[in-house]
């Protein structure tokens, strides 16, 4: 039986999903999006915030990025690639989890980077 996560570390989901579903001992994180950071690097911005709130939101479940087993990455444009790639390494430093990164035309709300993850957990119940 699948379970529904909440965390006050991330915003409500802006429609008809939830933020993480559990299942067994693996938690799904819906897409994680923060078109709202700039810096010069506007892509590398976005992706630092997300991986702030990731690492948030998995600290109120009782996890750490350690935790991550799996993340897909979408873009805007893959040409910031490596900029992206910089930003994700400092985050992922020690047994990097599987991932897929595409190219997309569009995200919601404006948003250059969107990541979602599976995380395995035994910790909570």
């Amino acid at each position: 039986m699948s379970e529904i996560l909440y965390s006050d570390k991330a915003p409500a989901p802006a429609g008809p999903y939830s933020l993480a579903v559990k299942t067994g001992n693996l938690i799904f994180l819906s897409g994680q999006i923060a078109p709202e950071a700039t810096g010069e690097n506007k892509h590398t911005a976005q992706t630092k915030k997300i991986l702030e709130n990731i690492r948030n939101i998995l600290e109120s479940f009782g996890l750490s990025m350690e935790n991550v087993i799996k993340t897909t990455l979408y873009v805007r444009d893959i040409s910031q690639f490596s900029n992206i790639n910089t930003v994700y390494a400092e985050y992922f430093q020690s047994k990097p989890p599987a991932r897929s990164c595409v190219e997309v035309t569009a995200l919601p709300k404006g948003a250059l980077v969107e990541i979602e993850l599976v995380a395995e957990t035994s910790k909570i119940d």
